[in-house]
């Protein structure tokens, strides 16, 4: 079994790593994956789509293009989306990638460490271990200048309906569907 370039374990449940290839196929298998991210803005290959079909993978394809000099950064609504995705347990396992598992991944990991209050040089460290040589100093800055305060508000919010409407006998968060 081979892994994805790139891949990591990021959390319990949330997984990294570049564009995975059939010859990965039986490794992702090992994960008993539930959801993939797809971070970039091409189509999702057909034998890709094939393959999340015939295992019941859910795909949320979030395409954009990386953060480049000196006009292009990722959306923040793009970041804050993918991040839901991420904190809803009903998709783990979930596997995130891009094309290289570098930068529009290393940015959407970024964010989710400053979302689990790691410290920023630890945040960039990540960072820079993944993308290498070929780092991006917009990343950085995207990653460090990205407000995690609606996230949390949001989080507090699916707390404070948790802890009111579940009741202390409840063990786990629960998720509530919105028409």
């Amino acid at each position: 079994m081979e892994p994805p370039p790139n891949f990591e374990m990021v959390d319990v449940g949330i997984y990294r790593s570049g564009f995975p290839e059939p010859a990965n196929f039986d490794f992702l298998d090992s994960l008993k994956l539930r959801s993939i991210v797809y971070l970039c803005p091409e189509k999702y290959p057909e034998t890709n789509v094939g393959y999340l079909r015939s295992r019941g993978i859910r795909l949320f394809h979030l395409g954009t293009d990386g953060n480049k000099e000196p006009f292009m950064t990722i959306p923040k609504d793009l970041i804050n989306n993918a991040l839901s995705v991420l904190l809803d347990i009903r998709n783990h396992p979930v596997l995130i990638h891009c094309k290289r598992g570098k930068h529009r991944t290393g940015c959407l990991v970024g964010c989710f460490r400053k979302l689990q209050n790691w410290c920023l040089s630890s945040v960039f460290e990540e960072y820079q271990r993944f993308a290498g040589a070929k780092s991006r100093i917009a990343d950085l800055k995207y990653i460090e200048m990205f407000d995690v305060t609606s996230i949390r508000q949001c989080l507090l919010g699916i707390i404070y309906q948790y802890h009111h409407t579940c009741g202390s006998q409840v063990r786990r968060l629960a998720y509530q569907e919105r028409s």
